[in-house]
């Protein structure tokens, strides 16, 4: 997952530009853009991988992310066999400036502004309106003026929605170090975690990934993500943990051994940390919510 710098390449008769990816697997590399992202996940599903946190997606999610924020999106293991698309995406780019250099800062446009400024830290839109994942199918080729309009009520949605289904993906993008340099070493030890979460990962293997000695990578890792590389796999597992949690209706030990944890006292902390409450509590409070709305916060996890 080499960290790249993608051109948001504008047509010249459009302001913005309009994607759609329909292919066996998510392919692109760890990678930021110059502007903002919005994202519908159609269909698909894995980890995301945004600054120095990762989260489950799947399909009908939407996301949004600022300038500068390196970001992947990664298809869990696919079974042998399977065919067809497991990958759908539309896309939405377009710089600050696309509409001018002060257009956000008029007063109708603040809550805008607001949402774009948000974005730097990455933004999962937990629960949207129907209406506004619906907006992305309406976009056309040679309709610039009718999709800059679709892109503008989009948006207007979108900073619209109430704090509760506005998901944070990442801490303080300034304290998040990439650069062109560590491409190579970041591919491996993130690749190498997303394939063996779920068995044995350890730091001395990815360490030797990384052609470096494990103090020396050690904190190398910590300099580069403001975090530990236990705290990462921790992370990852955790994760996982959830879509199980939410997902399957296995048991509390199953999953603990599912997603790589051996010992599940340790686990319960471990989730505890991450979710605020035990695996116990986590599922209960989903099984309670679905019968009103959920209540949730902005939040870095």
């Amino acid at each position: 997952m080499k960290v790249a710098y993608r051109h948001i390449s504008t047509p010249e008769d459009a302001s913005f530009v309009v994607k759609e990816y329909c292919q066996p697997r998510f392919t692109n590399t760890f990678h930021f853009h110059h502007g903002h992202e919005l994202i519908l996940i159609v269909k698909g599903a894995g980890k995301l991988y945004a600054g120095n946190k990762v989260v489950n997606f799947s399909g009908g999610e939407m996301y949004m992310f600022g300038p500068g924020l390196v970001h992947c999106f990664c298809n869990d293991n696919i079974p042998a066999g399977t065919e067809g698309e497991v990958a759908h995406a539309i896309i939405v780019q377009f710089t600050e400036d696309f509409l001018g250099k002060d257009f956000f800062d008029k007063l109708e446009l603040r809550k805008i502004k607001e949402l774009m400024q948000l974005s730097e830290r990455g933004i999962k839109f937990r629960q949207p309106p129907p209406v506004l994942p619906g907006m992305f199918s309406l976009f056309q080729a040679n309709q610039q003026m009718k999709n800059l309009i679709i892109l503008l009520q989009l948006l207007d949605g979108l900073s619209q929605q109430n704090s509760d289904n506005v998901l944070l993906l990442t801490d303080d993008p300034r304290k998040i170090h990439y650069k062109d340099v560590d491409s190579k070493k970041l591919e491996s030890i993130f690749k190498y975690v997303l394939e063996n979460y779920h068995t044995h990962v350890d730091s001395k293997s990815a360490a030797s990934l990384a052609c470096m000695n494990e103090a020396a990578f050690c904190r190398y890792f910590k300099r580069r993500t403001s975090k530990t590389f236990s705290q990462f796999v921790n992370e990852t597992r955790i994760s996982h943990a959830t879509k199980l949690l939410i997902g399957t209706d296995h048991g509390i030990s199953e999953i603990c051994y599912a997603c790589g944890f051996d010992n599940l006292s340790y686990f319960n902390r471990q989730f505890k940390i991450y979710q605020g409450k035990s695996p116990r509590e986590y599922r209960k409070a989903l099984e309670e919510s679905n019968a009103s709305a959920p209540s949730f916060r902005p939040t870095d996890d």
